[in-house]
């Protein structure tokens, strides 16, 4: 087994001491870094930074674990390789990156939702009501969507939070290197070779992504699917630009 490299191991300190002390103290922990829309009350010019080391508070573990999992899994392996300047660039770089993209789509959905009210004819003092207590009368669903309303309310007031968008990275960079490493999972018996399994589960992704949206119709996940795709995309964005100009192409075949 892979030793556990330096800057991997303080970005695990790092996401556990958050979590431990997020629990701890609260709601006001999540309302101060987990990464809200800027039109928000509550958003924070650090969010986009403090909301990638954030995670679901207990007793929901699965979503730490995972992505410590993955941090040390594959991380460690391209910390070895390009050293620890340059991996911790990298790893915060896709994280900024998958914030970007998930704020941006938000951002489309909560005006697009908005228009939708105010086209019909909506009074102001209801649409705020909407927006701060998610409170409607029942007749507004004659009038709008009901899918709308929710899209514009939970566009507005849930924040998102976790490195999974940077874990997102890490693997579309290991994919680059590693492309016939094998991966295994619990949930699939056969090992699948890195070069396949990382563009299908981004693909995925990106369908859930799509089908959560207005574009789509309601159904999300309560998963930040674009935030996945915003750091792998990110991640891609850099490693075609490093190989391009910044290695010799035999280094990549690994």
């Amino acid at each position: 087994m892979m030793r556990m490299t330096d800057t991997v191991k303080q970005l695990l300190i790092i996401n556990i001491i958050f979590y431990i002390g997020s629990n701890f103290v609260g709601d006001v922990a999540y309302q101060l870094f987990s990464m809200y829309l800027p039109v928000n009350p509550n958003f924070r010019y650090w969010q986009p930074l403090t909301s990638m080391f954030m995670h679901a508070p207990m007793p929901n573990l699965m979503h730490i674990l995972f992505n410590m999992f993955a941090l040390v899994s594959f991380g460690s392996a391209l910390e070895q390789f390009w050293g620890s300047k340059k991996f911790i660039f990298f790893y915060i770089s896709c994280g900024l990156g998958a914030a970007l993209l998930h704020t941006g789509v938000n951002y489309f959905q909560y005006h697009q939702a908005l228009e939708v009210l105010q086209s019909a004819k909506i009074p102001q003092d209801v649409i705020a009501t909407i927006l701060k207590e998610g409170k409607y009368n029942d007749a507004l669903v004659d009038l709008v969507p009901l899918s709308t309303i929710e899209q514009f309310y939970f566009s507005f007031n849930t924040p998102s939070l976790g490195a999974s968008g940077a874990i997102y990275g890490l693997l579309t960079a290991f994919a680059f290197m590693f492309p016939n490493a094998e991966l295994a999972l619990m949930f699939i018996p056969v090992p699948i070779k890195a070069k396949y399994f990382v563009p299908g589960i981004i693909a995925i992704d990106l369908f859930l992504g799509f089908k959560g949206s207005s574009l789509f119709g309601s159904g999300g996940t309560g998963i930040a699917h674009f935030a996945h795709v915003g750091g792998a995309l990110c991640g891609f964005l850099m490693m075609w630009y490093w190989k391009k100009n910044s290695f010799n192409k035999n280094r990549w075949d690994l």
